[in-house]
């Protein structure tokens, strides 16, 4: 029997510095793919304590990107969400208020409407006080542009990790590449203004890597949603079509309508082009997504899934997320022109 992992030492004093009672116990409670979470137990009540990864390769302020999302919620009203207790900047955890929930694995519609919900609350907050001064979402896509000048970003720097990694190379040479000069020929041909920014006022307020990954269900079926580090402006057809694209929890094709369908219904009052631009650029979004899904091919993001506790062989993580692409872009190529989700 393995010994269990030894709590990291710095975790231990965050959670002492940070929790505003005597802390009586730390343990481990996972996290997500760039995460570690930790459960701190104090005489009255429980709290999350997160670390995040270490900067590096990434700049990004996930903790205060977080802390500040979540605060601006809470302070308009959104109850769906957990509040901020502490933060330690330099170093690089975040206390929360504890929620008790399970993973909300298995979706349902209820679950569908209660996403909806919170979505359609924080499309209305885009005029809120405040609201101006939060910053983009991380890796915003205002334009098909952009969304095509990221996908080459990340295929560059796959390239640059392909050696002594064959099945890598020929999927991104023989497959993606070919496929996304495709499908970028056909949304140009459209006539959408494809390298003009979306303007400011049919942005939205999202919170980006949006799903059921990010949400804990309670005892009476309530949604709570978390992990809001790449909070920020953007085009919400980008936070529709990661929802519908993100592969860490099934949600069935009726369902994915169903939440599709709403929010066109929600956002078109503002923003007229809204459907249109979601069919449009929906195929370039899951091109996208085929380059995320091989992140573990990457050494420095493997570093922050070894972070966070991943528990993966990493030949093995690269074999199962190479089929993964490989699945993804054959439905890419059967559908593109052909919006499966209505709206």
């Amino acid at each position: 029997m393995s010994r269990p992992e030894p709590l990291d030492p710095r975790a231990l004093a965050a959670a002492a510095a940070l929790c505003p009672e005597p802390v009586e116990r730390v343990a481990r409670a996972g996290g997500g793919g760039n995460s570690r979470l930790y459960r701190v137990e104090a005489a009255t009540r429980s709290y999350a304590l997160k670390s995040y990864p270490p900067k590096g390769d990434d700049p990004r302020d996930r903790l205060g990107v977080e802390c500040r999302a979540l605060r601006f919620m809470v302070d308009q009203g959104i109850a769906c969400v957990p509040r901020v207790i502490a933060g330690d900047a330099a170093q690089g955890f975040g206390l929360f208020e504890w929620i008790d929930g399970g993973l909300a694995v298995d979706p349902g519609a209820a679950d569908i409407d209660q996403a909806v919900e919170f979505l359609i609350a924080i499309g209305r907050l885009s005029d809120a006080p405040g609201a101006a001064a939060m910053p983009a979402a991380s890796e915003a896509c205002l334009s098909g542009a952009e969304i095509v000048r990221q996908v080459a970003a990340r295929r560059a720097r796959l390239a640059a990790a392909a050696d002594g990694e064959p099945a890598l190379a020929a999927f991104l040479a023989d497959r993606l590449t070919p496929r996304l000069a495709a499908i970028e020929a056909w949304a140009r041909a459209s006539g959408h203004p494809f390298e003009v920014d979306l303007p400011r006022a049919r942005q939205a307020l999202i919170p980006a890597d949006f799903g059921f990954h990010n949400a804990l269900r309670q005892a009476d079926g309530r949604l709570v949603f978390i992990d809001f580090e790449y909070f920020g402006w953007d085009d919400p057809v980008k936070l529709v079509a990661d929802f519908l694209l993100h592969p860490a929890v099934p949600v069935s094709e009726p369902l994915k309508r169903r939440f599709c369908t709403a929010i066109c219904a929600a956002f078109a009052p503002r923003d007229a082009a809204f459907p249109d631009r979601l069919r449009l650029l929906y195929p370039l979004f899951a091109m996208r997504w085929c380059v995320i899904l091989l992140n573990e091919f990457l050494p420095e993001r493997w570093a922050r899934r070894a972070h966070a506790g991943s528990a993966l062989d990493w030949s093995a993580a690269k074999r199962r997320q190479l089929e993964r692409a490989e699945q993804l872009l054959d439905r890419v190529a059967q559908t593109y022109r052909d919006f499966p989700y209505g709206g």
